[in-house]
């Protein structure tokens, strides 16, 4: 007895199946993914917050300095490293919190971002932070402090208990930056809408964003008492310090568009 074999429009219509399908699962697929590189995301940046915390408690009640030496060094120390000069990448193994840290380093951001790796200076500037931005103004300096001037504000930091609403309080996030329009560096300060002068907002202007929306159209957020959540990127055109269209690159902030989710009231 023969066997029947598939006609030519039989296999078509099969083949035809199999796409139909394959169009439908693929962005579940997609989707699933994106959520898995999230929450490996949001491990890391609640091991930071949990660091921090670790760190000042042992410290006084002070959390770890952004970037002490800026104004002495141009930036040698950072929170996540220190380097010897600056045209070489920080050392993770020789950071503040590094002590505090499950693996002794920062651990990159899963988030499918392509950061320059070109070790010049210009290009690498805060390498080594994991793709994370720290709340510098606020929780890793005293510049919110009247009366002090730009090395006293970066040598010293806030402590625990001057955070008066730590669920409302961004501590640590997913940041970048953009020198070009087509490239993005590691940047390692989560900049507030508006700089701060003499403990005062200056809301005249904005600040460059760094808060880097990765997430399918989302940025995670580690806020002080240490829980993380999830933003969207609230709707914000303006181009940052390099003349970039921020939006273009994904940066930008999150409702409000001030500095209510990153001072200390």
């Amino acid at each position: 007895m023969r066997k029947r074999a598939f006609t030519l429009v039989e296999l078509l219509v099969v083949i035809s199946v199999i796409a139909l399908l394959m169009a439908i699962l693929m962005p579940a697929l997609a989707a699933a993914r994106s959520q898995g590189r999230s929450a490996v995301c949001k491990s890391n940046l609640r091991q930071l917050v949990l660091a921090n915390s670790g760190y000042a408690t042992e410290n006084g009640g002070f959390y770890v300095p952004a970037a002490s030496d800026m104004w002495d060094n141009c930036g040698l120390c950072r929170w996540h490293g220190v380097r010897e000069i600056l045209s070489e990448p920080f050392n993770p193994l020789k950071g503040p919190l590094v002590a505090y840290l499950a693996d002794g380093k920062v651990k990159e951001c899963p988030g499918n971002v392509k950061f320059v790796k070109d070790q010049r200076w210009d290009k690498s500037f805060e390498k080594g932070c994991g793709g994370y931005g720290y709340n510098a103004t606020y929780i890793g300096s005293r510049h919110w402090q009247g009366g002090l001037d730009y090395k006293q504000a970066d040598e010293r930091t806030t402590s625990m208990s001057e955070v008066r609403r730590p669920s409302e309080t961004l501590m640590f996030a997913d940041c970048a930056m953009s020198k070009n329009g087509r490239d993005l560096i590691e940047y390692s300060f989560a900049e507030p809408p508006f700089t701060v002068y003499n403990g005062k907002p200056i809301t005249s202007f904005y600040m460059s964003p760094s808060i880097h929306f990765r997430h399918r159209g989302s940025a995670n957020i580690g806020w002080v008492d240490g829980h993380i959540g999830s933003r969207r990127m609230a709707d914000y055109s303006g181009n940052n310090a390099y003349d970039v269209s921020s939006t273009d690159m994904q940066l930008g902030w999150f409702e409000p568009i001030d500095n209510t989710l990153f001072d200390l009231k």
